[in-house]
């Protein structure tokens, strides 16, 4: 197999040179960006490079066939060879006819929108949405290079649904590292951490609630939140709705009784105190007032309708204790979703729940990879 690779400043630049160097039969077997020149890091120029090959046996069948076609065409009469020049003028006008379309819908798309230059029409529109979501651009540069050879491997024969699809899987695939799973049920102590405004407490409810009425356990609350009355009255009140304990603690010393003295309980519900993220005294009072031990899983709090630069800050100023997943808020008041894809692909940590509202406890799902992509892409292409 003869393997071959190029070095253009564009995708359809690369695809041009191998159809005229390998032939219309080439195969791509790798496509990926790289920078040459610049100085200290900075004006590097960005190119593709893609690794084409083409089979020496389909290349000789070709080579046969075509010298049997010759053949063929020498042995009949004379008339019938001089429509070969005006046959070569048609080709060679509708291959300078299919580049000059090419070059012009790249040269539309780049107008319409620079960071969509090089899509084609078919993946356009979800490219768009996704642009809209504020998907991670270093992953919208790579899917860039993956529609493009996912459109030419199929001839440019591409709809858009199937376009639609095919961005669906491919942002999916992302988070495969990633494990997305519930509060496991494995571990006695359940704790929540994250900013003010978040939602912690209504949020710790809905999980205490689903493990009471639907798993049948016996349970408690503490709360480590003493900086907020509203906060412990709103937690007492859970608790006495769902008529269980509710412990206040102030210091590392109160948490160890309230521990002890629910001893006996199937699981304990944490809540802390929603502080300044900015403030990285604040944060690290939590580890002065809670036992982070190898029973406990931790889940950081999260608000869709915070800006996602705030939201990195806050998971790098509470990654100074464990935290076992993330647990998004307030779907329902934004349109705007792309943090549920971008923080489990940069962090590698997965998502539990997702709440969608203040009801107690119905306004919680469960996450998983088709619920994001979905949310994101706009359509249920997945159960």
């Amino acid at each position: 197999m003869k393997v071959k690779k190029y070095i253009a400043p564009s995708m359809p630049d690369a695809m041009k040179k191998i159809s005229q160097e390998l032939g219309k039969d080439a195969v791509i077997l790798n496509s990926k960006v790289v920078y040459s020149g610049g100085f200290l890091g900075l004006f590097r120029k960005k190119n593709i490079e893609v690794i084409a090959a083409i089979d020496p046996d389909v290349k000789r069948k070709k080579e046969l066939e075509k010298k049997k076609e010759n053949f063929e065409k020498q042995s009949k009469q004379p008339e019938q060879l001089i429509t070969k020049p005006q046959q070569n003028n048609e080709t060679n006008k509708q291959l300078i006819n299919e580049i000059q379309q090419l070059k012009a819908l790249v040269k539309k798309l780049s107008a319409q929108n620079p960071e969509a230059q090089n899509i084609p029409a078919p993946y356009q529109k979800i490219y768009e949405r996704l642009l809209q979501q504020n998907i991670d651009r270093h992953v919208l540069q790579q899917l860039t290079e993956q529609c493009l050879e996912h459109f030419y491997k199929n001839d440019e024969k591409i709809s858009d649904e199937e376009a639609v699809q095919f961005v669906a899987d491919t942002i999916k695939n992302y988070l495969n590292e990633v494990s997305f799973s519930p509060i496991s049920l494995q571990k006695k102590y359940i704790n929540v951490v994250g900013p003010t405004g978040v939602g912690k407490t209504t949020t710790l409810a809905k999980l205490a609630a689903n493990t009471v009425l639907q798993h049948k356990k016996n349970v408690a609350f503490i709360t480590t939140d003493t900086y907020r009355i509203a906060a412990v009255e709103q937690l007492k009140t859970y608790a006495k709705i769902l008529d269980v304990p509710c412990e206040v603690c102030y210091n590392m010393l109160d948490f160890k009784k309230a521990v002890k003295k629910y001893a006996d309980k199937d699981y304990v519900f944490i809540d802390t105190a929603g502080r300044n993220f900015r403030n990285d005294q604040y944060v690290k009072e939590l580890k002065s007032t809670i036992d982070f031990n190898h029973d406990m899983e931790s889940f950081l709090v999260f608000s869709l309708t915070a800006k996602e630069q705030d939201l990195k800050a806050i998971y790098e100023q509470f990654s100074i204790v464990p935290i076992d997943q993330f647990i998004f808020t307030k779907l329902d008041e934004t349109s705007i979703y792309g943090s549920l894809f971008n923080l489990p692909y940069k962090y590698k940590k997965g998502i539990a729940y997702i709440t969608n509202g203040q009801d107690v406890p119905d306004d919680i799902v469960e996450a998983s990879k088709e619920f994001i992509i979905n949310q994101i892409i706009g359509v249920d292409l997945y159960e």
